[in-house]
């Protein structure tokens, strides 16, 4: 686009934030009319949520993923799909978001209108509402053109126990599909790493996949947990230590791409340790593990799952991969954040 173009195409401005008629003509005319729904259409300064019957379970989380744009996704759909899953894989049912957006001046309003409409288009699939929100405008430069934070409410389901404190040995990890695809997608139009790659974000609501688990295996569902940044080997060396069990998982049977790790490779990262954000990591008992699989294979959103490994007794506890040569090395947590601003 020419610079010319550039600065003829319609932009936030700071006076979209100033709390005046340009506020009120940017919500009624460019985000209201997409979420609108019975609890946030009176645009109170608080959304009166009707009563429910059980437990609450809410969530916050924060989005700042650069670029706002990547294949397979956007930052409004991530921000949607990822305070949904961090309800559903403690068990609940959501309800309700809130949406503060924060939004650099010279975003242009087509973009942003992209944005929204995706958060709309991800909330109907995930079966919530947007409740509540904010909107603020910050000053050129400071904001890499749009940040997004959510809350989430859902009520607790009362057919499931999941705490990672029911885990014994023997019981075995499953996990939905393919692992790294988000991150790598990320990656691959990063500014100034941009490279040809078939890689899209897997960015899902998870919440369909897990009602099947959960019929499926009932109570021998033990533990759930989305590996988002940290990646697989985040979460299972949160289980280790959290257990005091050791896990045993076969690299053979860890679903991934030929592109994801070619690119993993190409990019030196461990693909074990790169975020995904429609996957999730579910700890069964071996006598409901089969059943479990074989549901889960049957879901739009599991067809390439697989059992990758189990818990074992072994002293102390860590986490090791078996290789495809039978050989072992240890699994560890990244020490910082292999790849910035990928949620």
């Amino acid at each position: 686009m020419s610079e010319r173009k550039r600065k003829e195409e319609p932009c936030i401005t700071m006076a979209h934030g100033g709390g005046g008629e340009m506020t009120q003509k940017l919500l009624k005319e460019r985000i209201i009319p997409k979420l609108a729904n019975d609890l946030l259409n009176p645009l109170n300064d608080s959304a009166v949520l009707p009563q429910v019957d059980g437990r609450l379970c809410m969530t916050t989380d924060s989005f700042v993923v650069q670029p706002l744009e990547f294949p397979g996704g956007d930052i409004g759909h991530l921000a949607v799909c990822g305070t949904v899953n961090d309800l559903v894989v403690m068990g609940a049912k959501p309800l309700a978001l809130s949406l503060g957006m924060i939004i650099e001046e010279g975003l242009p309003l087509a973009t942003l209108d992209r944005m929204v409409d995706s958060i709309a288009a991800t909330a109907r699939e995930a079966g919530v509402v947007i409740a509540t929100g904010d909107t603020k405008v910050i000053e050129r430069g400071k904001g890499d053109g749009l940040m997004i934070n959510t809350a989430g409410i859902g009520v607790m389901r009362d057919d499931v126990e999941l705490d990672a404190s029911r885990i014994e040995e023997g019981d075995l990890l499953l996990i939905n599909g393919n692992v790294a695809d988000h991150g790598l997608a990320v990656m691959s139009v990063r500014e100034h790493l941009e490279f040809d790659t078939d890689l899209l974000s897997d960015a899902a609501p998870l919440g369909s996949l897990i009602d099947t688990l959960l019929a499926a295996g009932g109570r021998e569902v033990k533990f759930l947990r989305d590996p988002t940044r940290g990646g697989l080997s985040g979460v299972l060396c949160d289980l280790a230590a959290d257990t005091g069990f050791s896990v045993e998982i076969e690299e053979a049977n860890v679903p991934i791409s030929r592109v994801a790790l070619h690119t993993a490779e190409l990019l030196g990262l461990d693909p074990l340790s790169v975020a995904n954000e429609g996957k999730v990591v579910a700890v069964i008992g071996k006598d409901a593990a089969d059943a479990v699989l074989s549901a889960c294979k049957a879901h739009p959103l599991g067809g390439m799952g697989a059992l990758i490994g189990r818990f074992t007794t072994a002293t102390p506890p860590l986490v090791e991969l078996i290789t495809r040569g039978g050989g072992r090395r240890m699994v560890t947590r990244p020490y910082g954040e292999e790849l910035p601003r990928i949620c």
